[in-house]
């Protein structure tokens, strides 16, 4: 990235972390639930590229909206993220001790505080949502409507439902992890970009372009996920690395190989940034595009 985009990325990153420390605390009113506000807090502030919100604030930045206004949903979207975190290390999930470099939720906590933490931040969006003042009604109604999808069973939890039925499988072939992606990884993508066109009232070849650009940035964002599960450290990732072969799940490296892989990031990423030559200023949205693909952790 050019100085001016990293600053602006480093700025709006410290912005979103300042304001997710808000959103949990623990008040007089709330000190018999303490615990799971100190699990919600604990997991809200375990770092992490904080892609999502990002997306929301840059496409709303993009669009020519007012990027005050796009704050709440981008807060919204990394809760939804953390709290499928959260239960994604459970062991009836992937089973996970680490998450970000420490110990995942139920680790540091146990098993039950950590569902009912991330019970908790998958419905603390949809109040952010609805009493956020500074968008007209009309905004937030689908606002909470595209986010609600993306994260129920036609999107996010859909998507980890695939994955996990993948894992007894034997005929897992390439078209069915797209769409396994395009649900667990790529739906939380996708809402994060046109929640940023929605709040800056873009107009529709804008919202296309964006829905499609999330499709492919999506897909490329898991294969590197991929990509790095084989190729990365656990220092960098903040996890263990070879979880997915330990799972017996399959891959774009177990199909394609990790050269096959790589390409098939790669040519996505650039479908993506053709997309984003109908978004008005997409200079930071190229940088950021291009950065993951080549990122390492």
């Amino acid at each position: 990235m050019n100085e001016t985009n990293l600053r602006q990325m480093e700025s709006d990153i410290e912005w979103i972390e300042k304001e997710l420390q808000h959103c949990c605390r623990t008040k007089p009113e709330t000190n018999p639930q303490a615990k799971v506000l100190e699990a919600m807090r604990y997991s809200l502030e375990a770092g992490g590229k904080r892609i999502r919100p990002l997306l929301v604030l840059a496409f709303c930045r993009a669009c020519g909206g007012d990027v005050q206004k796009a704050l709440k949903p981008a807060l919204a979207i990394e809760m939804i993220h953390t709290y499928s975190l959260i239960h994604d290390d459970l062991p009836a999930m992937d089973d996970d001790d680490y998450r970000r470099g420490r110990l995942s939720c139920h680790k540091a906590f146990d098993e039950a505080t950590a569902i009912l933490a991330g019970d908790a931040l998958n419905v603390l969006p949809f109040e952010l949502l609805s009493t956020d003042t500074t968008l007209p009604a009309e905004t937030r109604v689908s606002l909470i409507a595209e986010l609600a999808n993306a994260a129920g069973a036609e999107g996010m939890i859909g998507g980890q439902v695939i994955d996990i039925a993948n894992e007894t499988r034997t005929d897992v072939d390439q078209n069915n992890l797209v769409n396994m992606y395009a649900h667990k990884t790529g739906a939380l993508i996708r809402v994060a970009c046109t929640m940023g066109c929605m709040v800056a009232g873009a107009n529709d070849k804008m919202l296309t372009a964006a829905t499609e650009y999330a499709q492919r940035l999506g897909l490329a964002f898991q294969i590197v996920d991929d990509i790095l599960d084989v190729t990365g450290t656990p220092e960098l990732l903040g996890k263990p690395i070879g979880s997915d072969a330990a799972h017996h799940k399959t891959t774009f490296v177990t199909l394609l190989g990790l050269e096959g892989a790589k390409a098939e990031a790669s040519r996505l990423t650039e479908e993506a940034l053709r997309l984003l030559e109908d978004i008005p200023e997409h200079q930071f949205l190229t940088e950021l595009t291009e950065a993951l693909l080549n990122r390492n952790y």
